[in-house]
């Protein structure tokens, strides 16, 4: 709007009387409580808002850089099946085209699932009856793949019902249980109990128990792993305000790697917005497996061959591509020369042709031309 210039005030016939001031109308004087109220919500988006920003900005710090020349595949990779493989839904010729999928990816082992343990730990043998029809397919098909039983349960950990490993009798159901399948011809078995918290000590036992049936069988004992700490002690913080707090410590992650032949983290379902920040949380969650995994224990860091779009796992975010890359920078940066290390696709029957493209693409030594 356009000011205009300021009058002269009117002198002689022409002056009157001046207006007099205006009295501040009651109720316009802000009270004291409302601003404190006003500065506390500052103050607590402030503490929300800034830490978070932070951790993303050092994420996404973390995805910069090149891979090192050496951070290929080892050709020491694993792949998650489902239970379509040993209930009687694939046949011959589905065996014969995972042969042509997996050709020149490096997949070693397949965890095929074969449960879910019952929760006193025992396993009907009606969850698996074409499991001896597959491992011989796959031997046929696929020379040098083994095929291992993935087992699994919900544990009584968040919630009344479930597996409760802290009853002997149940741990010592799961070690038989796990005979019962080496028995049936797999080459492995595969863990995954979950929600499992940091520190329990109960699944501590359960692998050694399990560990000398493997051994005695010459078989592997492998275990699906939770993400460690982003931040030191961050899974105790978390178990003050959610019933799942997701992460293991590191030490106690070192703690299951020391127990098994390989160990497979669940690197995905991070919450994380960007695609460069879930590159840079693989690319740390990587180092901080290696720094406590033996180089005697077969490392690999699982891969979201699924797409879903929600709070825990948005789809444009959590690619394959991110996931190799910020594996790869993880191995560069930490264990470059590390052998057992290998990445592991979860799952089979979700999977794209672009989830298939970029795990190629990014892991793969490229071919001189």
């Amino acid at each position: 709007m356009e000011r205009t210039e300021p009058q002269e005030p009117a002198t002689g016939a022409d002056a009157t009387t001046p207006e007099p001031e205006p009295q501040e109308r009651p109720g316009k004087r802000r009270r004291p409580w409302v601003r404190w109220v006003r500065r506390g919500a500052l103050a607590v988006v402030l503490l929300l808002v800034v830490p978070l920003l932070a951790i993303e900005t050092a994420l996404r710090i973390n995805y910069m850089g090149d891979p090192a020349d050496t951070a290929y595949s080892r050709d020491r990779d694993a792949m998650w099946l489902g239970h379509a493989w040993v209930d009687g839904r694939k046949k011959d010729a589905d065996v014969t085209a995972l042969a042509r999928r997996l050709e020149d990816t490096g997949i070693r082992d397949l965890y095929v699932h074969s449960g879910p343990l019952e929760h006193d730990g025992t396993l009907p043998k009606s969850k698996y009856p074409r499991a001896r029809w597959l491992i011989d397919a796959v031997h046929r098909e696929l020379p040098g793949v083994r095929v291992q039983a993935f087992l699994g349960d919900v544990l009584a950990t968040e919630g009344p019902d479930g597996m409760r490993l802290d009853r002997a009798a149940t741990r010592a159901a799961v070690v038989t249980s796990a005979r019962q399948v080496l028995d049936a011809g797999y080459e492995g078995v595969h863990l995954d109990l979950e929600p499992l918290h940091s520190d329990d000590q109960d699944y501590l036992a359960l692998l050694d128990g399990l560990r000398t049936v493997t051994r005695a069988q010459d078989a592997q004992l492998s275990v699906a792993a939770h993400q460690i700490d982003p931040l030191p002690g961050l899974h105790t913080v978390a178990g003050l305000f959610a019933d799942h707090p997701k992460w293991w410590s590191q030490k106690f992650f070192g703690q299951v790697a020391r127990r098994v032949d390989q160990i497979a983290v669940m690197s995905y379902d991070t919450a994380r917005p960007l695609e460069s920040t879930y590159g840079g949380y693989v690319a740390q969650q990587t180092s901080l497996a290696l720094e406590v995994t033996p180089p005697t224990t077969h490392l690999l860091m699982g891969l979201p061959f699924y797409y879903e779009s929600d709070f825990s796992h948005w789809g444009h975010a959590e690619t394959v591509a991110a996931a190799v890359r910020g594996a790869r920078l993880g191995l560069s940066r930490t264990d470059p020369d590390r052998k057992l290390f290998g990445l592991a696709p979860y799952i089979d029957f979700a999977a794209s042709e672009t989830n298939w493209r970029e795990f190629k693409e990014g892991w793969r030594r490229p071919t001189a031309s």
